[in-house]
């Protein structure tokens, strides 16, 4: 397995799962669902990637909202999807599961001539079966007269290229027809025709995988021992065995006479939420291994583990590790217990999986989320009823979005000495009081987006909308960063420190729970006395009480502080994803010198400022002294200012 560009090509199931919010319901009474990739092949191409292999998709979606969907989170997870063929004529298939209870999760395919059931020979070629080490075809696949065709094409392929060939039995009877199309949960029904069918391909593979109940339709026998043999006369495959919450075993040359004379590789016993997807972390760990060419016990060590986190978790692609969640669990699974509890772990399953991979280095982030500054100084210049302000300031805001999209077509002139110089990448801060109109026209554009939370001016914190806030982030789009500014000092009187540390504790708690980013922005109070050290006092005091957040934003700091912030961001938290810097409406020849003592320090990813961007021409507009077409010009005058300050502030190379 040489001179391949690609692990693993997954050929089979794309769908998308609605997932049960209410955990001990039956489905008929559940209120609420979470959407997640699904279908068994688009989970192990998944998984694999998400493990560090080079895996590519082949199937169809619809041409529609969940089809589209299902191709940004692949890609998302670095899978190829150049083979992820739009079909215009059928709808992505979907599934609907409930978890009851730890022996029941009832699930419902909607699969009703989907696409990925329409995959056709036309849809790929030799060179690209060719270019992987591996070809993983799901049993599902092999069920009707089209897809047994394309199947068999791709296995042929695979065998003149040399591409290893991987069954994943993946037996649903519904599939294939053999009971009612609402019974979804079934596991096993014996069925001649069926095994008579799988057992017609057994001798393509080098590979292949399956439970007890898998292996006993595919050896047409409820027999384990019997069933194995039968799949060994049939073919010359390494053979995996899975045995559930016992482990695993793999088979290379003869079977056993008896169970008890297995080489089992066993598994860690976890807390079962969920074992939909389980089979497929399983089969993803596994091939992390085989595919590299290591032994059966890594492979399996692999295997167990990653289908013992999924199963202690919801849903199936979400639930998948990392290569460094996997191996941090792997080293540490005599003391964790209880993965779904466990703190580290995961943290490590937020950091690295949940965010949106987006590359942030660059960031130039227009603040405009001041609620109280603008409803201020627009009755002070717009001589406005109450009434009146927020349709004035929300107009305002839409406005501050047109002098962005104008900015952003800007190109802003360097200098000659400039050889090398990261391209910017644009963000913005807004709140929802004054700027819902601008939150949703930004939203989806692939933007930095932050929203705060907190009550402008509050000390102690206060969060708007009250203590509720997880049921307020259901409603937060995923690319919304939470952004809380806190009024800190680490030496304030204990009852006002406490009270605040214990909002932004619950704060972070709830962003780990939604799947939300979070920033904490720290400003001391202009009450009391401090010097540079505070910032990293602070910093590692909220480290200290388990808060981790994913942003900081703090003002400009000496060269001194920044060189503490960074050895104290490296040591508690180095998937921080850093630091961006904020304004406090000063003066630009301010702003410059705090860029510039930021050079050469990696946490620093950018700035987000806002007054001293917009709030000059705003007090014009507010007062009728500007159209709208002087404020937007005017913004982007003072926009396009600090983003050569900044530029100029990244070495040149």
């Amino acid at each position: 397995m040489t001179n391949k560009n690609l692990d693993l090509i997954c050929l089979g199931r794309a769908a998308v799962d609605f997932y049960s919010e209410q955990i001990g319901s039956r489905l008929e009474d559940v209120n609420s669902f979470a959407k997640y990739l699904g279908g068994s092949s688009c989970n192990i191409a998944f998984g694999t990637s998400r493990l560090g292999l080079k895996s590519a998709m082949l199937t169809r979606v619809g041409d529609e909202h969940m089809g589209r969907f299902i191709k940004e989170e692949l890609e998302r997870a670095n899978v190829d999807t150049s083979h992820v063929i739009t079909d215009p004529e059928r709808l992505t298939g979907l599934v609907v599961l409930g978890i009851k209870d730890k022996d029941t999760f009832p699930l419902i395919f909607y699969r009703q001539d989907c696409a990925d059931m329409a995959i056709a020979k036309e849809d790929f070629d030799k060179n690209f079966i060719g270019s992987a080490k591996a070809l993983l075809i799901t049993g599902t696949h092999f069920s009707t007269k089209s897809t047994y065709a394309t199947s068999k094409q791709a296995l042929e392929y695979a065998k003149q290229t040399n591409t290893k060939r991987v069954l994943d039995i993946d037996y649903r009877p519904v599939l294939w027809g053999l009971t009612n199309p609402g019974d979804g949960e079934t596991r096993f029904i014996s069925n001649n025709k069926v095994s008579t069918h799988l057992q017609s391909i057994l001798s393509d593979f080098d590979l292949i995988v399956g439970t007890e109940e898998e292996i006993h339709i595919a050896g047409a026998s409820t027999d384990t021992i019997t069933a194995l043999n039968r799949v060994r006369e049939l073919s010359n495959a390494t053979i995996v065995l899975k045995l559930g919450s016992q482990g695993c075993t793999v088979f290379e040359n003869d079977i056993p006479q008896r169970a008890d004379e297995f080489i089992v590789h066993t598994g860690v016993l976890v807390d079962v939420m969920n074992v939909l997807g389980a089979g497929d972390a399983f089969m993803s760990g596994f091939l992390r291994g085989w595919i590299r060419g290591e032994s059966h016990k890594n492979c399996c060590d692999y295997a167990n583990a990653c289908g013992a986190l999924v199963v202690s978790r919801h849903g199936c692609a979400p639930a998948a590790p990392s290569s460094e969640e996997l191996d941090h669990y792997l080293k540490n699974a005599h003391q964790i217990e209880r993965p779904d509890l466990d703190t580290e772990l995961n943290h490590l399953h937020r950091v690295t999986t949940e965010r949106l991979p987006y590359d942030w280095q660059n960031l130039c982030i227009f603040a405009f989320d001041h609620r109280k500054q603008l409803h201020d100084m627009a009755l002070e210049e717009g001589d406005l009823e109450e009434g009146k302000v927020v349709e004035r300031i929300s107009h305002l805001k839409s406005l501050f979005v047109q002098a962005l999209e104008s900015q952003m077509k800007t190109d802003v002139k360097l200098g000659k000495t400039a050889i090398n110089i990261t391209p910017i990448q644009h963000g913005v801060l807004i709140d929802d009081t004054y700027g819902q109109d601008a939150l949703n026209d930004v939203t989806g554009r692939h933007l930095w987006i932050g929203r705060p939370v907190e009550v402008p001016g509050s000390r102690p914190l206060e969060l708007e909308g009250g203590r509720s806030i997880g049921s307020r982030l259901k409603s937060w789009p995923k690319e919304h960063i939470v952004k809380c500014l806190v009024f800190y000092h680490n030496q304030d009187e204990k009852q006002l420190r406490h009270a605040q540390e214990r909002q932004i504790i619950e704060l972070y708690h709830a962003c780990c729970v939604s799947g939300h980013e979070f920033l904490l922005e720290l400003i001391p109070p202009k009450d009391k006395d401090y010097d540079d050290a505070i910032y990293t006092n602070s910093v590692t005091r909220f480290y200290d009480l388990g808060v981790r957040p994913d942003w900081w934003k703090l003002p400009p700091q000496s060269i001194a502080n920044w060189q503490a912030l960074t050895k104290t961001l490296e040591t508690r938290d180095p998937h921080c994803r850093g630091v961006v810097m904020l304004g406090l409406d000063a003066p630009m020849t301010e702003l410059k010198q705090g860029f510039t003592n930021s050079t050469g320090f990696n946490i620093v990813k950018g700035f987000a400022v806002g007054r001293s961007i917009f709030g000059a021409p705003s007090r014009e507009w507010l007062a009728n002294r500007y159209t709208d077409q002087q404020l937007i010009d005017a913004i982007v005058t003072n926009y396009t200012q600090l983003i050569t300050f900044w530029q100029e502030r990244i070495p040149r190379l």
